[in-house]
């Protein structure tokens, strides 16, 4: 019977510490108000992909690509290219 409850809390125990865990991680992906605020953090904006090609012209950075960051903030792709606030 002891050693049912000491596997039983041990999974316990487990399985609470992973799921805390990647509940933090989510957490973590900031939204911006606008793109002045996020051009601050990324000069050349946020790109969902690396493979995202500009249709908006020519720009002076490179954006910074995370589809997290990007989904988080998606509202501000104003030309709907895959690339927000870029620069």
């Amino acid at each position: 019977m002891k050693k049912v409850l000491a596997v039983v809390l041990g999974a316990g125990l487990i399985f609470g510490y992973t799921s805390y865990d990647t509940a933090e991680a989510k957490s973590k992906v900031k939204t911006y108000k606008n793109c002045t605020a996020l051009n601050k953090d990324y000069k050349g904006g946020v790109a969902k992909s690396s493979k995202i090609k500009n249709k908006g012209g020519k720009t002076k950075y490179k954006p910074y690509v995370s589809a997290k960051l990007y989904s988080a903030n998606k509202k501000m792709d104003r030309d709907k290219d895959g690339i927000a606030c870029e620069k």
